[in-house]
């Protein structure tokens, strides 16, 4: 007898075990199930060196009913547990935090994450100026979540205000600048910060945080241990060099986004129509597309014309786009290829890790889409 003949099912959501009689409900299954996985991430968690085994085998499933992605997601997901473990970090100390621009939508995450780890935030939005050195009399960290373009102008505005012993952060997606200004406005403890995520992220798991080191890392080194205890990714460096990188990861690459979206409102497509005859690829390139036009033009623009050196970098992505396109109406087939194969040997090995990755979303966004009702 298979695993698969222990129990029958009913229309009613039931089924029948044979060893008690008993009819067991969804609920019934659900509870086992949820106890089960619990034992067996904690299971990973006590003995690490079980992570690098091979999950159940493909013969064992075979054996039930049970289609092999519902377990490939379980494994991935009890295993991206076991090593993102979350410890509370201790509650000795509450900190006193000052969120200015607090009720924007990185300034309610932070304050919601700091509040929860028991720390005290007040909010300085633009009615309560008046009253900022009042609020920020004995604060021990002003974190700065304005916008871009602003963000130097509050810095130098809000600074004498600001307790010497205080620490001082921002979270722009521009660290050289800003970060020069903290350090030049406020002779107490500084850091640059800056969140490599957007909205819909619910805490730090697995979330890329970038830290850029300006002054006196005592003083802050516990919001670091926050953000490590509640999963986010740290990465280190200079200002100098997370400028420089911001230029792909954000700037031409937001430019390139932005610039297909308009082409495609243009040019009069219907999107939704062109989903209907996708491919998963194309499907979470639109889904890219979509969620920039969904959001704050205002921050994208401000990203893209931030540094002349990121505008410079667009310019040279669109000049890039008009020698391919001559290429393309010339029918020039060689020279394309020529270019193919070019980027080709600059990318590399990441190509395979690429095709991995893409694997995986293509799996998970073809089980959402099938368990959506029609």
């Amino acid at each position: 007898m298979t695993a698969s003949d222990t129990h029958s099912a009913d229309p009613a959501g039931c089924t029948s075990d044979d060893a008690t009689g008993r009819e067991r409900t969804l609920a019934d299954l659900d509870r086992d199930l949820v106890y089960l996985l619990d034992q067996r991430l904690q299971l990973l968690r006590d003995h690490p060196s079980l992570l690098q085994q091979a999950a159940v085998p493909e013969a064992a499933i075979a054996e039930t009913r049970l289609p092999g992605y519902i377990w490939r997601n379980l494994d991935t997901a009890c295993r991206a547990a076991a090593v993102t473990r979350i410890t509370s970090p201790s509650r000795e100390t509450s900190h006193h935090i000052t969120i200015i621009g607090g009720r924007g939508v990185m300034g309610r995450f932070f304050a919601q994450r700091l509040t929860h780890f028991g720390h005290r935030v007040a909010i300085l939005g633009r009615t309560d100026w008046a009253q900022a050195r009042e609020i920020m009399a004995n604060t021990d960290l002003v974190l700065f979540c304005v916008p871009i373009d602003r963000t130097i102008d509050i810095i130098q505005q809000f600074a004498p205000a600001i307790p010497a012993s205080a620490a001082i952060a921002d979270i722009t997606s521009i660290k050289t600048p800003q970060l020069q200004a903290m350090l030049t406005a406020h002779p107490g403890p500084v850091v640059g910060l800056h969140p490599m995520f957007g909205p819909g992220v619910e805490s730090f798991l697995s979330q890329k945080v970038v830290v850029c080191s300006g002054r006196d890392r005592t003083a802050w080194q516990w919001l670091i241990d926050l953000m490590d205890a509640d999963g986010a990714d740290l990465i280190h460096c200079t200002a100098e060099e997370h400028d420089q990188m911001m230029i792909a990861v954000q700037a031409i690459r937001h430019f390139a986004t932005f610039g297909l979206g308009i082409f495609l409102a243009e040019a009069g497509i219907d999107i939704s129509r062109s989903l209907d005859l996708s491919s998963p690829i194309y499907r979470i390139g639109i889904d890219m597309v979509s969620r920039l036009f969904g959001q704050d033009a205002e921050l994208y623009v401000d990203i893209m014309l931030a540094t002349p050196e990121r505008q410079q970098a667009i310019q040279q992505l669109a000049e890039t786009f008009v020698r391919l396109a001559d290429r393309v109406t010339s029918g020039d087939r060689d020279g394309l290829i020529t270019e193919f194969a070019n980027a080709t040997a600059t990318f590399g090995g990441e190509t395979k890790r690429a095709v991995y990755e893409s694997d995986q979303l293509i799996e998970m966004l073809s089980l959402l889409l099938a368990s959506e009702p029609n």
